[in-house]
């Protein structure tokens, strides 16, 4: 048992769920310790079925919950598939498991299903631990615990050194997680993410318990493990970084023939589309038009390319001049919902009025309860709400409408009386 484990070990020398971190940034009243070894050691990556039956083996007859984390390749690899997942519980241990060798996870998964699975941040590792067959039904997100219990610092580094006292070394988050082998200092980063992950869950589930929002975050927590897989985005081309400078619906056109090119490229090649040609390039060859591969070589972004490419990409360029004007996206996406806010005063002031006193009124609330005032209930929410409120406005009809929006009980009961006091002000 190294130090910091000792530590660990004594509830006297670490906090255990106390106030979220004061003015000054933490709840821990000494200096945190480094936690630099994981305290059985950097367990060997399973890479072989063998060695995953035993794992699955093990944390089947394990006791508690499972802290679980994901490891990705955002910036290196196409897509957002999992390159190592991380696995700890009482009686078992800590395992990494390397998903490119062991692609099929679901035994594992069904051997923890019925176990409450601990997730930083859940909604960033859940779909590509469902990729792989790994799926909860029931989960604690330390990091939206956090948020409901008003710490300032919701990261897994920061809550570790507030709520339990103790640094983790955070210098690989970024690196290429699909590099093989994994070096060693590596690994042991990605073990030491799921050490305390169950300590912390106890301490927060403390704290959320002083507060009195325990049963909101489990509310929270639910929704989040009983939500559908994310539809695909329509239309992604149009997140283009830069694609407010493209007005014209032939320049829209060439946004999105290079990027349906790109992405071709990119998952062929799995690679990040970024490596492959740059947002800025595709605008400012969606803007300029060029005619030809020369004058495409003169552009931002398509200097250093070798000839071969530069024609791939002039190509893409002019299939878009042999389109028709209807084959030509249109300039917008359509709408769904209430339009810009900005655009409320012109179009229903009364309406405007009543997001103006709804938005004062969910800002005073979310500062009474010490959280974020887009965990409180979505903006999107409160929009729909204030543009198409109900014919009678009361306790009610206001909840209902809330509900039918997808908030959760607890928003409800928590946001309809400043919701009803709001809409009445706003029509005033």
């Amino acid at each position: 048992m190294t130090d910091a484990h000792e530590t660990a070990a004594d509830p006297s020398l670490r906090t255990t769920g106390g106030a979220p971190p004061d003015d000054a940034g933490s709840s821990v009243t000494q200096a945190p310790t480094p936690l630099l070894e994981p305290r059985e050691g950097v367990p060997p990556v399973i890479a072989d079925a063998s060695a995953l039956a035993e794992v699955t083996a093990a944390f089947a007859a394990g006791s508690g919950p499972v802290a679980v984390d994901a490891e990705r390749a955002s910036g290196y690899r196409y897509g957002q598939r999992a390159y190592l997942v991380q696995l700890r519980r009482a009686g078992a241990g800590t395992a990494l498991i390397d998903p490119v060798a062991c692609p099929d996870l679901s035994g594992l998964g069904a051997a923890l299903s019925d176990v409450e699975w601990v997730l930083h941040a859940a909604t960033q590792d859940l779909p590509c631990l469902r990729e792989i067959g790994m799926v909860p039904t029931r989960i604690f997100d330390t990091e939206l615990a956090g948020r409901l219990a008003g710490f300032p610092r919701v990261g897994l580094g920061a809550m570790v050194e507030n709520v339990l006292g103790f640094v983790l070394e955070k210098g690989h988050s970024a690196v290429d997680w699909s590099t093989r082998p994994l070096p060693e200092p590596w690994l042991r980063y990605a073990a030491l993410d799921v050490e305390l992950l169950v300590d912390l869950r106890d301490a927060l589930e403390k704290e959320l318990d002083r507060q009195g929002k325990l049963e909101w975050a489990r509310q929270e927590f639910d929704a989040i493990a009983s939500a559908p897989p994310a539809e695909p985005r329509k239309d992604p081309w149009r997140r283009t970084s830069g694609m407010h400078k493209v007005r014209r619906r032939r320049q829209l056109a060439v946004v999105r023939e290079l990027w349906e090119t790109r992405d071709r490229i990119a998952q062929r090649r799995d690679v990040s589309p970024g490596k492959v040609l740059a947002d800025a390039a595709i605008v400012e060859a969606a803007l300029a038009l060029p005619p030809n591969a020369h004058a495409l070589a003169a552009l931002h972004g398509f200097g250093r390319i070798n000839r071969r490419q530069l024609e791939q990409w002039q190509a893409a360029v002019d299939r878009v001049r042999g389109l028709s004007e209807s084959q030509l996206p249109q300039p917008g996406q359509p709408v769904t919902g209430p339009p810009p806010p900005r655009a409320w005063a012109d179009k229903d002031p009364a309406a405007a009025a009543r997001l103006s006193a709804a938005r004062a009124a969910v800002t005073e609330l979310a500062e009474r309860l010490n959280m974020p005032q887009e965990n409180l209930i979505t903006p999107d929410t409160v929009r729909r709400v204030c543009w198409e409120p109900p014919a009678t406005v009361d306790a009610e009809s206001v909840g209902a409408a809330l509900a039918g929006h997808g908030a959760r009980p607890w928003q409800v009961e928590q946001v309809t009386p400043a919701l009803v006091a709001a809409l009445d002000q706003g029509v005033s």
